[in-house]
């Protein structure tokens, strides 16, 4: 397991933050908030998906009476992105949520700041601290001609010094961007300058394969660094994805366990068999199975056997035939048309199994 960075810990809602908590899963909804029908379905989603924070747009006082009914109906802890309006959250924090997402610098007075805090401190309620390049403050833009990681950093720093100064530590900050080089610069410079939680995700990522790669990238290179303690894979389009995605990222590291991990090698001249339609059909079958698993589906005697001994169940194909592994061991020899019968009973063994445990 690898080093996690040394930050201060906290609960937001039920959910631990910090490293000695696991990296969590969050997520934000893209329904009109002030709909709570069409707002709670979709965090329904998100919790059946694996999501375990939920952060949701407050743009207004309608969005803000709504959160009581959120909250009382969600199953995950809930983060009011707020901006500009101290009266939002006041509100927010009022009707039960378990975070704000803010930038104190932009609230205006420092009466308006201190109001919230004091509300935030009664509930033990934490503040994430959000920086992106693309929103990032004419001042410093002015100061370095354009975004910077050292920018991004010193804007973070200044909502830090504002919440500090008025004695508050329930901090998280995330430093996002679309250009992952500069997320990672940004995270590893902040990453040496506090020890609050960070909360990590490449902004804006985009659709699709493309943005799943972008995401890959950034967070799951900062998270084998030890950096990181929640993540959002940022997807246009339904956030039940980014779920999926961040969980794949986190169980490549070693850090969650997600379900069924499918191994299977990319076939060359010497596979016999179809395994690009076998592997699919078996995630398909698989796609709902919650239970850690390692599956190997390989294609031929030279890497398939090593590669299936590995795993918990496997499958090695020669010409029109297979080999059947349990626990690393040969079970039996079968007909290519039986191998994906015969690997499915093992697998519904091994989940009663886990069931009566």
């Amino acid at each position: 397991m690898m080093k996690r960075r040394v930050t201060k810990n906290f609960l937001l809602g039920s959910v631990g933050c910090g490293h000695l908590y696991p990296v969590s899963v969050q997520s934000m909804t893209n329904t009109h908030t002030a709909n709570v029908a069409a707002t709670i379905d979709q965090i329904l989603r998100l919790a059946e998906a694996g999501c375990e924070i939920v952060r949701v747009a407050v743009p207004d006082r309608e969005a803000g009476e709504a959160l009581k009914e959120i909250v009382s109906l969600s199953p995950l802890p809930i983060v009011a992105d707020i901006h500009f309006d101290y009266r939002l959250a006041l509100l927010a924090i009022k009707n039960g949520v378990h975070g704000l997402r803010l930038n104190p610098g932009n609230i205006g007075a420092e009466w308006k700041v201190k109001e919230i805090v004091k509300a935030a401190k009664e509930r033990n309620i934490p503040i994430r601290i959000g920086v992106n390049s693309g929103s990032l403050d004419k001042k410093f833009l002015e100061q370095y001609g354009k975004p910077t990681a050292l920018a991004m950093v010193e804007s973070a720093l200044e909502h830090i010094n504002i919440l500090e100064s008025l004695n508050f530590d329930l901090i998280k900050i995330s430093l996002k961007s679309s250009q992952v080089p500069l997320m990672l610069e940004a995270y590893r410079m902040i990453a040496e300058k506090t020890a609050y939680p960070l909360h990590l995700g490449v902004t804006e990522a985009g659709l699709s394969e493309r943005a799943m790669i972008k995401s890959a990238i950034g967070i799951g290179t900062l998270l084998a660094e030890g950096i990181g303690d929640t993540i959002r894979v940022s997807l246009t389009g339904d956030p039940c994805q980014e779920i999926k995605a961040a969980k794949h990222i986190l169980s490549t590291l070693g850090l969650r366990e997600n379900g069924v991990e499918i191994i299977s090698c990319p076939t060359c001249g010497r596979c016999k068999i179809d395994l690009a339609s076998l592997a699919t059909e078996i995630e398909q079958k698989l796609i709902n199975v919650k239970i850690p698993l390692k599956i190997a589906v390989m294609g031929c005697a030279v890497n398939g056997p090593g590669e299936a001994r590995e795993a918990d169940l496997g499958i090695a194909g020669g010409e029109e035939e297979g080999l059947l592994f349990v626990k690393g061991k040969i079970k039996k020899k079968l007909p290519e048309n039986q191998l994906v019968h015969a690997l499915m009973d093992e697998i519904d063994k091994m989940i009663k199994e886990n069931e009566n445990k």
